[in-house]
Formats: C-alpha cells, structure tokens, sequence
C-alpha cells in the first residue's frame, strides 16, 4: 500500500479507539447477517477490520474468511475471537492481505465489504484490482454487497482551517476525557476527503491528532464503475432497510453479482 496517499491509515492504528468509536454502529450489521445466511456461505470479508461484522456473521453459523490489511485491527480482532466459544472461533479464519491483490484461490457464495471499506480506494487502477479480486472469489451466482457514504455537499463544502467542536469523549488509551473536534478538506480532483480529527485531553491541554481519508462515490459514477469492471447491480439503496438513495441519505447500499462472461 505504499502508493496510497500518506496518513491513509493513521485511523486504524489505534484498534482500541476504532471499537470504542464504532461500539454503537449496528445499522449494518443485521443487513450483512441476514444476507449471510439466506446465501447459506462460506463469507468473504475485504476490510474485517477488529470483527465487527465479523463475529456476528459466525455467530449466526456462516464460516466466514475476514481480511484485512492492518496488523493493529487484525490482534485486536484476535484478541475478540479468542473470547468466543470453539464452535464460533471454528467458523472464523483471519487473513492478513490486501483487497487489491489478495487470491486465496477459493469461491465464495458471498463477498462483503462493510463500514465504507472501499472508500479506501483512492484511484480508479485501486478500484479496479479490488473489483477484479472479488470477481475472483465470488462463486458462479455469488454476490458482493458493500456500502459507502453518500457525499454530503454540505460537508465537503466546509472551511478547511475551521474546526468543528463535538462532545467530549472518553479515549481508551489513557481513560482520560478529551475535547472532540474535527476540521474537513476536500480534494475536487481526487473527490478524496480528508478528516483531521483533534483530542485535546481536558486536564492539560495535551493535543493527540488523527486523520481519516475516504474517497467520495457519487450514485451514478459508482452504478458505472461495477458496470464496466463487469457487474451487474441488482439492487443500490440508500439505507440498509432498502429506503431509496434520497437527501436524507447517509449511505449507499449495493448489492451486485458478477455478469456472465
């Protein structure tokens, strides 16, 4: 990944603070799941990240191979997995590699990548390579499902040099409460937003920084990428229970199959 832009993945290097983060985000989960098992598995995951959807996925009794990239993200989900029971821990294998060039040389009934994975792919040869990887795992009659953000013109409008204040938080690495801001940089030409979050710890004032970036996928020219790299969208909502993409959006829901060659 050292084509990638730099800080590109300052946001999943501290594994505590992503679950703390994400603890109450489950919107998706029961739609991965109940995908997982009316398709029966064996599950793909590109981008399992600490086993968010993961784990639920195997509870549900689907076998289930979660890939991802980052070391951090991988121990912390090793360290869930290992508190699960045997036949659970059983259904679950935990790869290290990189959705642009993973072969595992196996079919899946189902790929998945959740939680805005590929807002991770930054130029379109990135978003190529991985489509042509899930095309590569997905079983004769497979599906891939994904969401991403909706871009929200508002947000990517935003001054750059302002930050914007939120609660304070708790963060797990010292257990000490931390002033919450982020400030918004939008790049036009890459469409790649870059976060930058600040912690100012409450009692001193010490200052700790991190940075998301996630490329932005407008409706229509996602719809045109699966088209051309060969997929076929059977269905692009705008919420996880099927609600159509509208101004009230977050995200984009996309369930695809591969076209027949």
């Amino acid at each position: 990944m050292s084509d990638d832009p730099p800080h590109a993945h300052d946001h999943y290097r501290d594994a505590r603070y992503y679950d703390h983060a994400y603890s109450r985000y489950k919107s998706d989960v029961a739609f991965y799941v109940e995908l997982a098992t009316a398709l029966g598995g064996p599950v793909l995951e590109l981008g399992g990240g600490t086993g968010r959807v993961t784990i639920p996925i195997a509870k549900a009794g689907v076998s289930i191979v979660s890939v991802d990239l980052m070391e951090s993200m991988l121990q912390q989900a090793r360290a869930r997995i290992a508190k699960l029971s045997r036949a659970v821990r059983d259904r679950i294998e935990l790869v290290e590699g990189d959705l642009r060039t993973l072969d595992l040389d196996r079919r899946f009934a189902l790929v998945i990548s959740p939680f805005n994975v590929l807002m991770h792919l930054y130029t379109r040869p990135d978003v190529e390579a991985a489509l042509a990887t899930v095309r590569r795992h997905c079983a004769p009659g497979g599906r891939f499902a994904f969401d991403v953000l909706l871009p929200d013109p508002a947000s990517l409008a935003l001054n750059p040099n302002r930050f914007y204040k939120s609660r304070p938080i708790t963060h797990p690495r010292d257990g000490a409460r931390y002033g919450y801001a982020e400030s918004f940089e939008y790049d036009h030409d890459a469409q790649i937003q870059t976060t930058v979050i600040r912690f100012e710890r409450l009692e001193d004032g010490e200052e700790l920084y991190d940075r998301l970036m996630q490329r932005q996928y407008f409706p229509r020219e996602l719809e045109a990428l699966l088209h051309y790299n060969g997929f076929e969208v059977l269905r692009h909502d705008g919420a996880f229970d099927g609600r159509p993409i509208d101004g009230l959006s977050d995200s984009q829901v996309v369930i695809a199959r591969p076209r027949a060659q």
